[in-house]
């Protein structure tokens, strides 16, 4: 195999700059304006935070974290490590402060760069747990500078003065590091457990850039808004891919911006999680429903039209000049205006972290919206196996990229291999060997299998397959994907059934589509914590989960269930950052209500509001 053509991430983003130094690098909001910087600006901001690191003592392999949400400043400060010599290590903004303090402690980190005052302060308080925590920098010093911590300005200062002293400093600091050289410690959401540090040397993400330009995928016309958290390896793997392949990013990561900013900046390409396609689809339908027996009858009609439309381009079939005259119509009706939504320039969504829905994947193409989804670990460097416009198969996560190999053991796990694959868990060397067999290979915990065109289905992850008292194998992600699809009401399922008689589930609703729904519905003037034990709220989430039994085997259906008092949530400890269901946080916490589901009682469905108050019974 010939080496690679890059060194470190510092190479290529040097090789970035002198090739496309005028052109766009990255868009930024400011002051509700998108602002854009090109890559010899880009370069320069780096040069400068890099030799700051570095006249603050950093060191070849040392670690910087870095808390905070998807901004411009993650970026730059991101690739300052990596110019400087050092190395990356990833903190969730919204995670705990016990989970946080256990990062910045398990990575060693010597410096971390914070994004505000809250932020540093939450960090400030537990310092006398951070013995190596020598220095803090604030993106946002706009609300003052807690203890000892700079600013970036200051620390770009700092960098200014030491690169004029040190001639030649920075350029043989960036030039020191090797593709086997750790460039990242990405530290896992953490669904059981402790977060693990991920190590992934330079050689990983140039992997990624390497096999995924080969694909002809992505290129300099296109412009990337990015909204995931650089902080997981999804978004992380965004930006070396726009420094790789020389696209623009527009960067802002406020979820309550993303329609507006969708709009504003009009994408070619987006990457997403399925939650969002969840809440969109959701609200389609609910809109369309609304607008009165015309306008549902004519977005039904359309909804029809468009979905034999793609069926029949996804399977290579004629689509006929009557159907598309059809199709005109449906689109200047209906279609046209759903993808204004995403900017009208949209090519594709890359979707990845959890399973989607297929039946997602089918309505998004019938407007016209390509979906491709795929699938990686935080331990293989993100983008590992993924459709393609032109081999893209609905239901499936595609096909291995180049250079990625793709077995499975006895059971169904699904093993991988190649360039992209971690070097192993930073001090934990059982759970390395656990994870990384004597042959190289990855082994993922998740349950899958190739169908005859050799893309990949994910069927669930290992640990979570459910077992049923009876013997039957119940996949939970499936039932549970498919009842969050019903309503944006529900935000999360937990399905239950591990060595019982039959499935039950823990429903948690969204507060925001709760409310909005109960306005909808003239309830005026009613407090989340009133709705989730309201008769009309019960009745609806009945529907919804007959309607979705009504299309399940016996032994997985949803016998009994019930409505959390609470939604799940990140900074409650119940959701991991990715959005994740820590499944065995939340059983172990609502362990009562699932053993009352499982308690003698007449036929009907059992649904519990309250960890107080007795149980309801409600005739189905």
């Amino acid at each position: 195999m010939k080496p690679p053509p890059y060194r470190s991430i510092a190479d290529l983003f040097f090789a970035r700059v002198t090739a496309t130094p005028d052109a766009p690098a990255f868009l930024y909001p400011e002051e509700g304006i998108w602002k854009s910087l090109s890559w010899r600006e880009t370069a320069s901001r780096v040069r400068e935070l890099a030799s700051g690191l570095l006249s603050l003592g950093l060191s070849a392999g040392d670690r910087v974290a870095i808390v905070s949400t998807t901004r411009l400043e993650w970026i730059l400060a991101d690739l300052a490590v990596a110019c400087a010599g050092g190395v990356t290590a990833t903190v969730y903004p919204v995670s705990t402060e016990e989970d946080t303090s256990f990062i910045l402690t398990d990575s060693r980190a010597a410096i971390v760069f914070a994004e505000d005052a809250a932020q540093a302060r939450r960090i400030v308080s537990r310092r006398d747990a951070l013995p190596c925590l020598n220095h803090l920098v604030l993106f946002d010093a706009s609300a003052g500078l807690p203890g000892d911590a700079m600013s970036l300005l200051d620390l770009a200062a700092l960098g200014r003065a030491w690169d004029a002293a040190h001639p030649g400093g920075y350029d043989a600091a960036a030039g020191a590091v090797g593709s086997s050289d750790l460039a990242t410690l990405i530290y896992t959401s953490g669904t059981t457990g402790r977060p693990k540090g991920v190590e992934l040397p330079h050689d990983c993400w140039l992997f990624e850039i390497e096999s995924i330009g080969s694909l002809g995928l992505l290129g300099p016309s296109d412009l990337q808004f990015l909204w995931l958290p650089l902080s997981h390896v999804f978004g992380k793997v965004c930006v070396t891919l726009g420094i790789g392949l020389g696209f623009p990013t527009a960067v802002d990561g406020r979820p309550d911006r993303i329609a507006a900013n969708l709009a504003a900046v009009k994408p070619t390409f987006v990457c997403v999680v399925p939650r969002i396609f969840e809440r969109v689809h959701a609200k389609i339908l609910e809109q369309a429903l609304a607008g009165g027996k015309a306008k549902a009858a004519i977005f039904r009609w359309a909804l029809g039209v468009g979905t034999e439309v793609a069926h029949r381009r996804r399977d290579g079939r004629n689509v006929g000049a009557f159907l598309e005259a059809r199709r005109r119509v449906a689109d200047a009706l209906v279609f046209e205006k759903i993808r204004q939504r995403f900017g009208g320039r949209l090519r594709f969504f890359i979707c990845g972290s959890v399973a989607l829905a297929k039946e997602l994947t089918e309505f998004f193409a019938a407007f016209g919206i390509t979906i491709l989804e795929g699938y990686g670990l935080s331990e293989s460097t993100a983008m590992t196996v993924s459709n393609l416009p032109d081999r893209n198969r609905w239901g499936t996560v595609g096909i291995p990229i180049p250079g990625m190999e793709i077995s499975f053991a006895a059971d169904g796990e699904i093993l991988l291999r190649g360039r992209g694959v971690m070097r192993g868990y930073y001090g934990l060397p059982d759970e390395t060997a656990r994870a990384l067999d004597s042959d190289g290979w990855l082994h993922t915990g998740d349950i899958g299998a190739l169908d005859a065109a050799s893309h990949l289905t994910i069927t669930d992850r290992k640990k979570d397959m459910i077992k049923t008292s009876g013997g039957k194998f119940v996949a939970p992600q499936h039932v549970e994907g498919k009842l969050k699809l019903e309503t944006p009401v529900i935000a999360q399922v937990l399905l239950h059934g591990e060595g019982r008689r039959f499935c039950t589930a823990l429903i948690s609703l969204s507060e925001e589509e709760l409310l909005a729904w109960a306005r909808t519905e003239g309830i005026r003037d009613a407090s989340y914590a009133d709705l989730v034990r309201d008769a009309r709220v019960v009745e609806l989430i009945r529907r919804h989960v007959e309607h979705v039994n009504a299309n399940l085997a016996r032994y997985e259906a949803i016998r009994r269930w019930a409505i959390l008092p609470a939604e799940l949530k990140v900074e409650t400890g119940e959701l991991t950052p990715s959005l994740k269901v820590r499944r065995r946080v939340v059983e172990q916490r609502y362990r009562d209500v699932l053993e009352s589901l499982y308690a003698e009682a007449p036929h009907g469905v059992l649904v519990t509001n309250s960890l107080e108050e007795p149980p309801d019974q409600v005739s189905p």
